[in-house]
């Protein structure tokens, strides 16, 4: 095993909801009312576990409440009978995962130039999360700045002075509160520039909107004019300095992204083909500052989730230890005609453990679909006493657990 989308997440989300429905069957409950009774109520937030790790937020129930309308999950029994009818298997299953995000600190600054406009130097790094538009949201929205008047700089260290770079879905949390702090500071030593410049003490200027205004006063001035100031000599003050810019940081306080999935797929019993016919899910990741680029971090996910739940496998010749699968030639990567029209939804309770209210999304696909896709699969075969099948469920792995149930029958 080596580190994969999730990180260990998505494995041990697997052994518990593999175990969970392994107990179902053992006691009789239904699997979705087992889930139901082990939920921490919304109520008992903050909720400190037997490890000690403290639950900050959360509406497990409402989640998978929610999950269940949006899947039809009642509307089951008539789909399995037209599969049934097209001579098909049909499964399903729905899982409930919760993983930590939000590990060590990081650093960002924000620097004016003498335009006006404004670069993030970001100590993050993006390997296609879109952090150049989320960032820049931020920013602009804090400080009132034109989203088309804001640069984006990472990865160069001629520019970046410190960073931690980009990894357990800890970007928005910890790099947004390193930013948010950054625009905290950068205020602040603005506000100095500003009161000098409308001759007030700095006890009477506010900042609201991207503007310095007087209190009980309409005299304000915008903060990119007062950027735009920092650089002319002849109005700041004694000791300012030149230019306005300013860092922030923030440690990661762990936060608690959760998350409800349903799977309903057929299985051609003839050739073992797995095809994912419906796929639901409804995350909890706090605050979401562009639920756009949100939704396809989800979705990115869910396809390395089934790949590893249904294709993906590093493989050896036993005898000489020769590696098979060292290219895309031979290794079996999803593909877009592998997936299935997800419906995505949110139910989000802001986290309360770090300024923005940010949970981890990055990851959140991969972490719930293997066990939703094993547990889908094993649903579908155990009218043939099948109880469990290992991943990769690949073809020729499920057509060969039919045939040893149907020779064991």
């Amino acid at each position: 095993m080596g580190p994969y989308r999730g990180a260990g997440r998505p494995e041990a989300t697997y052994f518990m909801e593999r175990m969970i429905e392994h107990a179902a069957l053992a006691t009789g409950i239904d699997r979705v009312e087992l889930r139901r009774r082990n939920f921490i109520p919304a109520g008992a937030m903050p909720f400190t576990t037997a490890t000690g790790v403290v639950y900050d937020s959360g509406d497990f129930a409402d989640t998978m409440n929610k999950t269940i309308e949006r899947a039809d999950w009642n509307g089951y029994a008539a789909r399995k009978a037209a599969s049934e009818k097209r001579g098909k298997l049909r499964g399903r299953s729905l899982i409930y995962y919760v993983e930590t995000c939000g590990i060590f600190n990081d650093r960002m600054e924000l620097r004016f130039d003498p335009s006006g406009s404004v670069t993030i130097v970001a100590g993050t790094f993006s390997h296609g999360q879109g952090h150049a538009t989320t960032f820049a949201q931020m920013a602009s929205e804090w400080l009132g700045v034109p989203f088309e008047s804001i640069r984006f700089v990472q990865g160069d260290t001629n520019q970046v002075s410190f960073g931690r770079g980009t990894y357990g879905s800890r970007t928005s949390s910890v790099g947004g509160g390193a930013l948010k702090a950054a625009a905290a500071n950068l205020i602040d030593k603005a506000k100095t520039l500003a009161s000098h410049l409308m001759e007030a003490a700095p006890a009477d200027i506010q900042f609201e909107n991207g503007r310095f205004t007087i209190v009980g006063t309409d005299k304000s001035m915008a903060l990119v004019d007062v950027a735009k100031a920092a650089y002319a000599p002849m109005f700041l003050p004694p000791g300012f300095g030149v230019g306005l810019e300013a860092s922030g940081a923030a440690d990661g306080v762990p936060n608690f992204p959760n998350g409800c999935h349903i799977c309903e797929l057929e299985v051609d019993a003839d050739t073992g083909m797995v095809t994912i016919d419906r796929y639901t899910v409804v995350d909890d990741v706090g605050m979401v500052i562009n639920p756009l680029i949100v939704e396809g971090q989800i979705v990115g996910g869910l396809a390395q989730g089934f790949g590893q739940a249904l294709l993906e496998s590093i493989e050896y010749d036993r005898e000489s230890g020769q590696l098979l699968t060292g290219s895309f030639m031979d290794y079996t990567m999803p593909r877009a005609g592998d997936q299935p029209d997800f419906s995505c939804g949110f139910n989000n309770v802001p986290c309360k453990t770090n300024a923005l209210g940010i949970k981890g999304a990055g990851e959140a696909g991969s972490v719930g679909a293997p066990p939703a896709v094993i547990n889908a699969i094993i649903d579908a075969l155990g009218p043939l006493g099948v109880k469990t099948i290992d991943m990769p469920a690949t073809s020729k792995r499920v057509w060969e657990t039919i045939n040893a149930a149907k020779a064991a029958a």
